[in-house]
């Protein structure tokens, strides 16, 4: 999850909230560190990694391993967005990105 500007995480993670899909974890920076995010994400069956900011009130218990590999995910988002048709989205048609979008994936896979 991102915001587009400078704003904590947190604030466009609410809008989100209900319509996050079934997972096992949620890895997020620490724009994400509040207690009610936690707690909904906990109430939604989803354990955290989103460690504390740096002047922590109290300690928050995270994976760090799965913290420091969570960017690979952005790097995948980075690769996407070579391609010019995902990144500028002329296609407005959800199958269709869908669809570039697997082609995208595939051809990355492969090479």
């Amino acid at each position: 999850m991102g915001t587009a500007d400078r704003r904590a995480g947190h604030t466009g993670a609410t809008a989100l909230l209900d319509s996050l899909p079934a997972a096992q974890w949620m890895l997020g920076h620490r724009g994400y560190d509040t207690d009610w995010f936690r707690d909904a994400l906990e109430a939604k069956g989803i354990r955290s990694c989103i460690p504390r900011r740096k002047s922590p009130e109290k300690p928050v218990r995270y994976d760090k391993r799965k913290y420091k590999r969570r960017n690979r995910i952005e790097i995948m988002f980075g690769r996407l967005k070579d391609w010019r048709r995902l990144a500028t989205r002329y296609d407005r048609c959800p199958p269709v990105i869908f669809s570039a979008l697997c082609l995208a994936a595939t051809v990355m896979f492969w090479l």
